[in-house]
């Protein structure tokens, strides 16, 4: 792989979520006038997807209410395409604690599972919430969270027990892909890189079939 400077300070000054032209929008799904749909381009397995606000924005709890309609279709047209395809969905962003990109970003991927498989610290650790809107009123509060879901479920964790790839790394571990746990190793990995590449391939014919065959006219007009 060619060699970049994936260092924090470099990221921070040029965001990879800023610039089209970047890795992270090599395997690209979709757009819609406020966000891209891009495959991960260091997936944890086949159908790792990323919701990315167009401008740079921190996180969900900092979008403007301007966006959140569309934010909210996209989000769950994204979920739907992945519980049918795959048979399970998970979602998680972390909110400003644990990014490793400044940028927001949240990761939809498939995953069959409870909450103790990434927080095994215990239900003390973690804190059921109604809804993915709620992390705006957290986010004003605490300025920061640790936002997962599975299911119909959503939860925030204790940000005292955050770290870089917070989510990341737990998701990994928990599917038996640690070695993809971290996504600059990955990024230099060609063999990963390589079978990264075909899993991302398969997640787009899938995409435009099931885009194909929805019948949703809200989402066929939302996305470009």
């Amino acid at each position: 792989m060619k060699s970049e400077d994936l260092s924090e300070e470099a990221i921070r000054e040029n965001c990879p979520h800023c610039n089209i032209k970047s890795q992270a929008f090599h395997d690209f799904l979709d757009e819609s006038d406020n966000f891209f749909i891009v495959c991960d381009s260091h997936p944890l397995e086949e159908g790792h997807i990323l919701l990315i606000p167009r401008k740079h924005i921190s996180c969900i709890g900092e979008y403007p209410d301007d966006i959140i309609d569309e934010f909210l279709d996209l989000y769950k047209y994204i979920a739907k395409f992945i519980k049918k395809t795959y048979g399970s969905v998970a979602i998680f962003e972390h909110g400003i604690t644990g990014q490793t990109v400044f940028h927001s970003h949240i990761h939809f991927l498939p995953f069959e599972g409870n909450p103790a498989n990434i927080i095994p610290e215990g239900n003390e650790y973690i804190q059921q919430i109604d809804s993915v809107i709620d992390l705006k009123k957290i986010f004003k509060k605490d300025g920061k969270y640790l936002f997962f879901s599975m299911g119909k479920s959503n939860w925030v964790v204790d940000t005292k027990i955050t770290a870089p790839r917070f989510f990341r790394d737990r998701f990994a571990i928990s599917l038996g892909n640690r070695e993809r746990a971290d996504w600059k190793k990955f990024h230099s990995n060609k063999s990963l890189m390589q079978e990264g590449y075909k899993e991302n391939e398969e997640c787009k014919n899938k995409w435009k079939e099931y885009k194909r065959n929805d019948p949703t006219d809200l989402i066929k007009r939302t996305l470009q």
